[in-house]
């Protein structure tokens, strides 16, 4: 059997590539039993295999195994009340300084509650509980964070600031996660599909 990864010639029983690894077989989505990739119909039940490139679909490019898995996580978005009229009474500059604080406030904060930055857009952060590694008090660890981060921006201050600034955090009242697509790999903040 040959491998459609590498072109390996394998023997007809193997199950995974001797060359690269790769899956030699999948399983029939009616019956279950096992079948070669390429197989157009089950010698079992006779059911109809789904095209290789499907089978493959979501699979690393070696064939090794899932390229995203999904997860139950928790989510926080914490953005800055009023950003858009303190940003226009400021110079652009005060506007970065004004950011650059509160994003190294934000990471550290999440850093501390052993969450994850996904994201930030604009003045908002979006960080995330259970990827890479999972907790079974993820839920609580984010409305820590959400509390210590608002309490944080209040606290930031400056010149230009009204003392009073603050920032405001999302939270889900039902107590709901939610899943979400992660690749095994983590490549760059922003991977995450919902």
């Amino acid at each position: 059997m040959r491998c459609p990864a590498c072109d390996h010639d394998n023997p007809d029983v193997a199950r995974f590539c001797a060359d690269c690894g790769g899956h030699l077989t999948t399983a029939c989505p009616h019956c279950g039993a096992p079948v070669s990739l390429g197989t157009r119909f089950c010698t079992a039940c006779g059911g109809t295999i789904p095209d290789a490139a499907d089978a493959d679909a979501g699979r690393r490019p070696d064939g090794t195994g899932p390229a995203a898995e999904r997860r139950r996580v928790s989510v926080l978005f914490v953005d800055l009340e009023n950003f858009t009229a303190l940003a226009e009474s400021l110079d652009p500059e005060e506007v970065r300084t004004v950011q650059s604080r509160y994003f190294e406030v934000a990471r550290s904060i999440v850093a501390r509650y052993g969450g994850t930055i996904e994201k930030f857009i604009g003045d908002a952060v979006m960080a995330v509980w259970g990827a890479p590694a999972a907790h079974e008090d993820d839920a609580e660890r984010a409305v820590r964070a959400a509390i210590a981060l608002v309490d944080a921006v209040g606290r930031l201050g400056g010149d230009r600031l009204d003392p009073g600034h603050a920032a405001r955090a999302e939270d889900d009242r039902d107590g709901e996660h939610g899943l979400v697509v992660r690749p095994r790999q983590r490549e760059a903040e922003g991977d995450l599909a919902t």
